[in-house]
């Protein structure tokens, strides 16, 4: 498998004034195309570091792929580093200069005199069209390394990639080989805690690999598997994806893009109910998500208002959720509030009755709110699933009357 990295230069970037977007989707096209990216460099425009950072890229990956400092200013050194880095000298190129020269006449305007080093090239390299800019990219060999210059301007480069840079990597491939990934959405249990009930499936060097991230509570495996083709990969991650569903049960909630909030609204919808909210203890947060989710009129929304003496205590929470159920006609009122500083209580109202858990407030502040308003929504969820309301582990039941 053909070895990658991206690089972006420019003081913007490393200064964190602009944030780079264009490593993301470069990492995301070259995954596609086959090329395992192990290497993400970001470089200010200097031209020393611009220079060790070409020569260490171009000994440690097959294929490189950098955007920026291709202008024609005096902090653009992208084509000069390259220069340095292979130990040649820069060469102009007679189409290039003339493609920057019509450019400049097709705008009415003369070419600056500056904009001539943009036709510069380090000798053996090739031009990448650019057609709609004055950047020519830049192609070029360094040992066992194909590298590539982009311009930074993101429409230039998609342009550039998609006519110029995919198919020259593509034809670097043996044979024809993909990436795929595949996410499995999780909650109920801490990262640890559901890491151990894996301990197989995310060890490194596993075939297909599987990660694990965390992101506002939830838990996310990204299973990745290399093929000839995107169904040979799906092929491969699925005895995988099979072993994990088996072994986390309903602590996974969803797939790929998936949000708590929309597999609660997809099962009400499934069985044609209704939800009411209320919560002091989420500061809107939960009604916020399901308003924003909600595209068939399931959600309904409730209030309880914030430090009320009656929502700090479970009998009261369970009285306001059955209450609020009542009012609103909802098949199911879901109430969240403040039991103690480190206790949140979520109160479930439903047909046959009413069921409350609470929920220590555990870890940093910023997860506090959306930890809850997924409690709150998985102990829904579980319910409409199996209708007994256990923890998603199965190993703890809720108050229930």
């Amino acid at each position: 498998m053909l070895r990658g990295e991206v690089i972006a230069i420019g003081d913007e970037l490393t200064t964190g004034q602009r944030l780079d977007t264009n490593s993301q989707w470069l990492s995301e096209r070259l995954t596609e195309l086959g090329v395992q990216v192990v290497f993400h460099t970001t470089v200010a425009d200097d031209l020393i570091a611009n220079i060790e950072v070409f020569r260490a890229a171009s000994q440690r990956a097959d294929v490189v792929v950098a955007t920026g400092g291709l202008g024609p200013t005096a902090d653009d050194l992208t084509r000069e580093a390259m220069a340095a880095a292979a130990g040649v000298e820069l060469v102009e190129d007679a189409t290039a200069l003339a493609h920057i020269e019509n450019l400049f006449r097709s705008r009415g305007r003369g070419m600056p005199e500056r904009n001539r080093l943009q036709a510069q090239f380090p000798r053996g390299a090739k031009p990448i069209p650019n057609p709609h800019g004055t950047a020519p990219g830049i192609e070029q060999t360094i040992g066992g390394c194909r590298l590539f210059a982009l311009p930074g301007v993101p429409a230039e480069m998609f342009e550039m990639w998609r006519a110029s840079v995919a198919p020259a990597i593509a034809m670097l491939q043996d044979a024809p080989r993909v990436i795929r990934h595949r996410r499995i959405k999780c909650f109920g249990v801490g990262e640890s805690q559901l890491e151990a009930m894996l301990p197989d499936v995310i060890a490194r060097g596993r075939e297909p690999q599987v990660g694990i991230t965390v992101s506002g509570a939830t838990i996310t495996l990204r299973i990745t598997a290399a093929g000839a083709n995107e169904a040979a990969c799906f092929d491969a991650m699925a005895p995988t994806e099979k072993l994990i569903r088996e072994q986390l049960g309903l602590l996974v909630f969803g797939e790929e893009e998936d949000e708590l909030e929309q597999v609660v609204l997809r099962l009400l919808a499934e069985r044609n109910q209704k939800l009411a909210v209320g919560e002091c203890a989420t500061n809107g947060t939960l009604s916020a998500w399901l308003a924003a989710a909600d595209h068939s009129g399931r959600f309904l929304s409730g209030q309880f208002r914030r430090g009320e003496g009656a929502m700090r205590e479970i009998p009261a929470v369970e009285g306001a959720a059955e209450i609020l159920r009542e009012r609103s006609g909802a098949d199911y009122a879901l109430g969240v509030g403040e039991v103690c500083e480190d206790q949140v209580v979520v109160a479930l109202a439903h047909p046959e009755g009413v069921r409350s858990k609470s929920f220590p407030t555990l870890g940093h502040p910023s997860l506090l709110v959306p930890r809850a308003a997924k409690q709150a929504l998985n102990m829904l969820r579980l319910h409409l699933i199996v209708g007994s309301g256990q923890q998603a582990d199965g190993s703890e039941e809720m108050q229930s009357r």
